[in-house]
């Protein structure tokens, strides 16, 4: 078991945001109950088209993507998060917004949302903007209900930027990219470039609480769950 943000979570592997489409795809790979969480693809209060396709190219190093479509608050509420919540696993929505009064207004109606686990916030700019927008989403959740942070991969101030939202609220903060062992203090999720038991590993190893697993599902499904029970293996052993 993982404790992350006051969360009881099954393993230390969630998926990340965008790379597990709506859970139904899947599920024939996973079983994502026995994952410690599920993020969703960023939600937004209206449904949007995202960039013409493709919207994914591959590179030698990793992906390139622009903006996917997403169905909306709405739509999500009625389909997507019942779905998950019913599949068991601990459910994470993203959220996206254009402003702060959109922010508040996806925590409000998160909040009253059954079967909620956590919220997860990717926030860029300034380190006080980024701070403005999880203040903005904490303030309208309910007591308990956890915010975790995205940062974007600035090694210059992702330190800073990470006190800043800690400040504002959030329970932990998610890094891509970049060495979650610079912030002790501070619970973190890591993540990039994260294949192989090996490699989750040693973001734990360096500080980490937990990891997500994103671009090595669009290879090869099973990977989430290959990871989650070879660390299983290992503790146990």
């Amino acid at each position: 078991m993982t404790e992350l943000a006051g969360l009881t979570l099954a393993s230390p592997v969630l998926v990340a945001s965008g790379c597990g489409g709506t859970g139904r795809e899947l599920e024939p790979y996973v079983d994502l109950a026995a994952l410690g969480g599920f993020v969703t693809r960023s939600i937004t209060l209206d449904a949007r088209n995202g960039a013409a396709a493709p919207r994914i190219v591959e590179t030698p190093s990793g992906l390139l993507h622009a903006e996917g479509p997403n169905p909306g608050l709405e739509h999500f509420l009625a389909t997507e998060l019942p779905w998950l919540v019913r599949s068991g696993t601990r459910v994470v929505v993203s959220v996206a917004g254009r402003s702060l009064g959109e922010y508040a207004e996806l925590a409000r109606r998160l909040g009253r949302a059954p079967g909620l686990s956590a919220i997860e916030v990717a926030v860029s700019g300034e380190p006080f903007q980024a701070a403005g927008v999880v203040a903005a989403v904490q303030r309208d959740l309910p007591r308990g209900l956890p915010v975790l942070a995205k940062l974007r991969p600035d090694l210059l101030r992702i330190v800073e930027t990470a006190r800043a939202v800690v400040e504002a609220g959030a329970a932990a903060v998610v890094v891509g990219d970049a060495q979650p062992g610079a912030l002790p203090d501070i619970q973190i999720v890591g993540g990039g470039g994260i294949v192989t038991a090996a490699d989750a590993r040693s973001f734990l190893d360096a500080g980490a609480t937990a990891v997500q697993v994103g671009t090595a599902l669009l290879h090869d499904p099973t990977t989430a769950a290959r990871l989650a029970a070879d660390l299983t293996r290992e503790d146990v052993s």
